[in-house]
């Protein structure tokens, strides 16, 4: 089978480093790609919002299956035309991406498909944020209608800076507060059988203990040895299920990577938000414990045909990844600096690895960071004590001037 993934990202690196270990893959591309994604595919340059350059890439390669995995891309509708010419992809059209694409869609499919979420109100001026806001009170939980690379949300005590949020925002949602510990939980789906995989964690704020701004998220861990039992069970049938059923009832169903960010509050299970592709930094972990060849199952969701694949295995134990992020991330990232030591940082067991997120390649060999979150460093262990110590050891034989991350992804969750 030959693969084409669209992106270049560490979620991307992540996807290839797995479709690399398939034995049905015979041949494996990715566009653009990065610095560590060419060590285990080969990388084309592309611009990936054009549908008809990615289509034409993918007539060249003769793409058996074609994974597009950032969400730009999606809600841009590069899926439309390849589909159109034949190829199987792996991603929802643009018009079911929406559910990622603009929040106050995805609140009315929730609503129509009676999902459980926060109460909300969609604001346009800055005197209907105000009234909002006050009708919730503090902590104030603000979220650009439109895609914001994982940082257009804020949540805040302070009214002054929610408001001016609101405002810098064409269009906001804004609700309640959700409190309790969050969850991630990806989905394959084609359109009408769910596979939900394994949950994960992940940590959005940039500094320790959950403090500083908001960012695309520093680290992830699964599994959740706190998680209720039955989470997944129920997760797929008041959540993932019924909002599949209901873009299909709409005419616009959901083929690809459905994502829910759950809350499991004081009054039960609540989405915080759906995204449309693989999660980062989750996908990090997840795929790190999927023991099922990956290729199949993403082009059995492409082709309709989930309900004929045998259940998923999974290695035990856990996986943990750390994200180094540039000097400067989130608010004004440091690019172009070498980056040293990635091939100490990982293990000769595997049990170890860096994925690329902002790298390029740079002159003599060198790699250098080209983006605010330059790497994730990946361990898996007999449990999230053993996987955190490993991943933790390799981030300390990275070395990137002025680069940060924070100390403690899994901490609480190992019991340490």
């Amino acid at each position: 089978m030959k693969v084409l993934v669209i992106g270049g990202g560490a979620r991307e690196h992540a996807l290839c480093r797995s479709l690399s270990q398939d034995p049905a893959v015979t041949e494996l591309h990715c566009a653009p790609g990065n610095a560590g994604i060419a060590q285990v595919a080969t990388v084309h340059p592309v611009d990936q919002l054009d549908g008809a350059a990615v289509t034409a890439l993918a007539g060249r390669l003769a793409a058996d299956l074609v994974v597009i995995g950032p969400e730009a891309p999606l809600v841009a509708g590069v899926a439309e035309p390849l589909r159109a010419a034949g190829f199987p992809v792996f991603g929802p059209s643009a018009e079911a991406a929406r559910l990622e694409g603009s929040k106050a869609f995805a609140k009315d499919v929730m609503a129509a498909a009676g999902v459980p979420t926060a109460r909300s109100y969609v604001c346009t001026t800055e005197a209907e944020a105000a009234e909002a806001l006050d009708a919730f009170g503090a902590p104030y939980v603000v979220k650009d209608d439109g895609l914001a690379a994982g940082k257009g949300v804020v949540v805040t005590p302070d009214r002054g800076a929610a408001l001016a949020h609101a405002a810098s925002c064409e269009r906001v949602v804004i609700e309640e507060y959700l409190d309790g510990p969050e969850v991630s939980l990806f989905a394959i789906t084609d359109g009408t059988t769910v596979l939900p995989l394994v949950p994960a964690q992940d940590f959005k704020r940039a500094l320790d203990g959950d403090e500083g701004p908001n960012t695309g998220g520093m680290g992830a861990y699964s599994p959740l040895p706190w998680a209720p039992e039955g989470l997944v069970e129920e997760v797929l049938r008041t959540v993932l299920q019924p909002t599949v059923d209901e873009l299909r009832r709409r005419g616009t169903p959901f083929s690809g990577l459905l994502y829910a960010g759950l809350a499991l509050t004081s009054r039960g299970t609540r989405v915080i938000e759906f995204n449309a592709r693989f999660g980062d930094p989750e996908t990090q972990v997840v795929l790190a414990r999927l023991q099922t060849p990956l290729a199949g199952v993403l082009l059995a969701a492409a082709e309709g045909t989930l309900d004929e694949l045998e259940p998923l295995r999974w290695h035990e134990g856990a996986a943990v990844t750390v994200v180094i992020a540039s000097e400067g991330y989130p608010a004004a990232p440091r690019t172009g600096d070498v980056i040293e030591g990635l091939a100490e940082a990982e293990s000769a067991d595997g049990t170890v690895y860096v994925l690329h997120a902002g790298t390029r390649s740079g002159e003599d060999g060198q790699v250098l960071s080209a983006g605010g979150r330059v790497l994730s460093v990946t361990a898996t262990g007999a449990d999230l004590t053993e996987a955190r110590t490993r991943a933790y050891r390799g981030v300390e034989r990275i070395a990137l001037k002025g680069a940060h991350h924070r100390s403690d992804i899994a901490l609480k969750a190992a019991g340490q």
